[in-house]
């Protein structure tokens, strides 16, 4: 994190980033230079927060819906809620106007278009009472397509400006990040982690198969709606901050799996650990890549994602879980 912060359109040594940094938590030492100061602690810094954050989020949300719906294709985009989201920011975006689009707005549009599209999905995703994992795949896709399609339908309304606005927060970016976003985001991500990874042994015990895990005693269909619900809070709250972005919760679950096994008191909280470290170095090439102009973090994490997802379908325990 602090060699992101370090590197950029003007590159400040490592022992400034520091000298900063530690200034304005501890209030020791001077902040130096004040134009370097406000590029470290005002812009980089929380933007390198949040990036780690977002991809903290992202990748626990992923392993636990792989996970509940017994399927390694799963993530929050399969599941339908990055498209509400999407659907729920763009809304603002196009039709709020004014004041309305300030940040808060389209973030609580997009929390609340996440948490929409998950609550369609548990409904749709039941079968006499019982949540079935095939039928919480499908009613996913569909819900996503749903969505998708009045997000279309939307942007056909919207001016050249808005359009622009509403390509980039639909591929993701954490360039806008403020201070005042970071609170509630870490403590939902740092929260949710560790609430999830108390679920542990539970999660566990739902990679034997639903008989199983019956008759140790687990009661699946309520185990599956509360894990769930709080995958559905955790996804709509980064995407709401940072949008669209894809492949973070399906790859990064995958390949903590590949190196520890799939013991979910050890693999949530490394994938957290590996999802914050993968999109700050994915938010770094961002905006190196292309100096002056900046890439949205869906692009890469798309290029760099799907050709690993092809390495693992080609080999022939790429997608186990035990």
């Amino acid at each position: 994190m602090m060699v992101a912060v370090s590197i950029g359109a003007v590159t400040i040594p490592l022992g400034e980033v520091w000298g900063i940094v530690l200034h304005h938590v501890t209030g020791t030492g001077t902040p130096g230079d004040l134009a370097l100061d406000q590029i470290v602690w005002n812009f980089r810094t929380p933007r390198v927060v949040l990036a780690a954050l977002v991809g903290a989020g992202l990748a626990v949300s992923g392993a636990v819906l792989q996970t509940v719906v017994s399927n390694p294709l799963a993530d929050p985009t399969v599941l339908g809620f990055s498209y509400g989201a999407s659907l729920g920011a763009v809304l603002i975006i196009t039709l709020g106007g004014g004041a309305v689009l300030s940040g808060v707005g389209v973030s609580a549009a997009a929390f609340l278009g996440a948490v929409a599209a998950g609550a369609l999905v548990f409904a749709l995703g039941q079968r006499r009472g019982r949540m079935a994992p095939t039928r919480l795949i499908l009613a996913g896709v569909a819900v996503g397509y749903v969505f998708l399609s009045a997000t279309s339908f939307v942007q056909l309304q919207a001016t050249p400006t808005e359009l622009r606005t509403v390509m980039f927060w639909m591929l993701g970016s954490v360039a806008g990040a403020q201070w005042n976003q970071l609170p509630t985001v870490a403590v939902v991500v740092i929260a949710g982690t560790a609430l999830l990874t108390l679920f542990g042994r539970r999660l566990n015990v739902l990679l034997a198969g639903d008989e199983s895990a019956t008759a140790l005693g687990v009661d699946v269909n309520r185990l599956r709606a509360v894990l769930l619900i709080l995958s559905a809070l955790l996804t709509g709250t980064v995407i709401a901050v940072a949008g669209g972005i894809g492949f973070v919760g399906l790859m990064i679950p995958h390949l903590v799996r590949l190196t520890i096994g799939a013991d979910h008191r050890r693999l949530l909280p490394l994938t957290a650990l590996l999802g914050a470290v993968y999109l700050v170095l994915v938010d770094l090439l961002s905006r190196t890549l292309d100096r002056p102009n900046e890439l949205p973090l869906g692009i890469l994490t798309a290029l760099l994602g799907a050709p690993f997802f092809l390495w693992l379908l080609r080999r022939n325990k790429g997608l186990d879980y035990a």
